[in-house]
């Protein structure tokens, strides 16, 4: 196999003009340079060159499916949607249609419709479905519309299935990192911490450099209640991709807080409100550090900013009554700490596995190491 250089394209793209310049009613000439477009990553060209195509040949099924990918591409899923419906108005056995169709809806937040999709064209042809229009030659075709399917489920909570579904995307495609990171957080979503621990790990030897896997894996110690584990994991995943990884300081900032290394908590999650002022869980750990190290005041103020960004935040109504009975502020204290319980009942038993007890009011007492996890990943990425 040769490969392909930048010539070849630019002689590619010469080739599909002067066609179009001979006959500006080839079809297929404009479908290919819209291809072409798309392979640069040039979506609004491929979209012109796709419309032209379709003006001449209005029953083009690949030229539709084609364009919704790009409108896919360009974040624009109601357009892809309309393109895809068109398809499969065309030709209703074409299972690439349901699959694209499917991977939009999905994109859209709408797992339902998106599943409906996926068995459509895993009844039709599983063998020949590929996501997004990709040549993907690391996995099997017909893996694809089960490893789609099975992030449907992911995002709908449904682990049993999402389980399954990985668990075949794995018997046909053993060697793809993130299949084993997708069963991994279905496991998670079981609390099945060993099984998922072991899946994020196996994703981890099959490529080492995708850094959402360490902290996926960090917040499984963490639940684990091995906290140093979880702190490494975070390191890791800071260490790969530090500037996106806000999730993962925030999680290494609260596991510090609980083991006593307060000062590097702080650092942690200092950086987390560096990157994004507004993230409501990141003042919220924050206020959690101040509070066991026994700045009352900074507490409180951290804590009224995480409520003013999300008022239904239990830990931060349950720490915020904390640092208030601290103060001496007992009956304001006592309501927010009425409150958290409303939210979330069994608030001060997570509290008192931090270390903080309402019968101590001490940010010294003893506690376990099970760690808060703050955050995860909803789905795996593709």
């Amino acid at each position: 196999n040769k490969t392909r250089t930048k010539n070849d394209d630019d002689a590619a793209a010469s080739a599909f003009d002067r066609a179009i310049g001979l006959d500006p009613k080839n079809v297929n000439a404009y479908y290919y340079r819209a291809n072409y477009h798309f392979d640069k990553d040039d979506f609004d060209r491929a979209i012109a060159d796709y419309d032209t195509a379709i003006d001449i040949y209005p029953e083009y099924t690949d030229a539709y499916i084609s364009r919704g990918l790009a409108y896919s591409k360009k974040g624009d899923p109601d357009r892809a949607i309309a393109d895809y419906d068109k398809a499969i108005g065309l030709d209703p056995k074409d299972a690439a249609a349901y699959t694209n169709r499917g991977d939009a809806y999905l994109n859209k937040g709408d797992p339902d419709r998106a599943i409906v999709d996926y068995d459509n064209a895993i009844s039709l042809d599983p063998k020949s479905v590929l996501p997004d229009g990709e040549a993907f030659a690391l996995a099997p075709k017909d893996a694809w519309a089960y490893r789609l399917r099975s992030r449907a489920y992911l995002q709908m909570g449904e682990w049993d299935r999402a389980i399954e579904d990985f668990t075949k995307v794995i018997t046909l495609d053993p060697a793809y990192a993130l299949d084993y990171d997708g069963r991994g957080l279905a496991y998670s979503g079981k609390s099945e911490w060993d099984h998922a621990i072991e899946d994020y790990t196996k994703a981890i030897s099959l490529d080492a450099t995708i850094f959402y896997v360490y902290g996926n894996r960090g917040l499984a110690y963490s639940h684990k209640g091995d906290l140093d584990r979880a702190i490494e994991d975070y390191s890791q995943a800071i260490q790969l991709d530090g500037k996106n990884a806000v999730s993962w300081w925030i999680n290494r900032c609260w596991a510090r807080a609980i083991t006593g290394q307060l000062q590097q908590a702080l650092s942690d999650c200092n950086q987390s409100l560096d990157l994004q002022p507004n993230d409501a869980d990141a003042r919220e750990s924050r206020a959690f550090v101040y509070l066991k190290m026994g700045k009352l005041e900074d507490a409180i103020a951290e804590y009224n900013i995480a409520l003013g960004l999300n008022p239904s935040l239990a830990a931060s109504l349950y720490g915020r009554g904390v640092a208030k009975l601290k103060k001496g502020d007992t009956d304001s204290g006592k309501s927010d700490i009425e409150s958290a319980k409303r939210v979330q009942p069994d608030i001060a038993d997570e509290f008192q596995r931090y270390g903080i007890q309402l019968t101590q009011l001490s940010h010294s007492s003893q506690h376990s190491r099970t760690g808060r996890a703050h955050r995860s990943r909803p789905q795996a990425d593709r």
